[in-house]
């Protein structure tokens, strides 16, 4: 994990799919402290129309009375959609990942200027060392993510 930079305006933090789904389904934990950070204004939430779709599609699967919550939460932790990244920045992360969807999220967080990417998703970004040497943001967990913030926050 790269060492806490000093935090002096707000950070942008890009959440995934699996971790807005986790800040959504429980009330508890780190996804959901993000969310309650970007309700109090203390970060800014990053999604991309990607992002949104997917959730939109996981929650009309798993539990489709939970769309109501969906809307109340995104509305409340003020997400801003950013636009999807360009076919050049998409071509230089499938470089990177393999993975379409991804590559698809990578460019979507570097085209945001996110500062950090928050994913659960352990199969192809989170622990990858090559890739932390060419990103300009870190990616981790919530709890990860939890960690760098306060960090931050203490070393100014």
């Amino acid at each position: 994990m790269k060492p806490a930079r000093s935090i002096k305006i707000k950070p942008c933090i890009f959440l995934d799919t699996s971790a807005l789904f986790a800040g959504i389904w429980s009330a508890q934990g780190g996804a959901r402290m993000l969310l309650k950070l970007g309700e109090a204004e203390a970060v800014q939430l990053l999604v991309s129309p990607q992002v949104l779709g997917e959730i939109e599609a996981v929650i009309r699967r798993k539990s489709s009375g939970q769309l109501p919550i969906l809307t109340v939460l995104l509305d409340r932790s003020r997400l801003e959609i950013i636009q999807s990244a360009r076919e050049e920045l998409l071509e230089n992360c499938r470089i990177l990942i393999s993975h379409p969807g991804d590559a698809h999220i990578l460019a979507d967080a570097w085209n945001g200027e996110a500062n950090y990417l928050v994913m659960l998703d352990r199969a192809h970004l989170l622990g990858n060392p090559a890739l932390a040497s060419v990103l300009p943001f870190i990616i981790g967990t919530p709890g990860d993510c939890l960690y760098w913030y306060r960090n931050a926050l203490r070393n100014p």
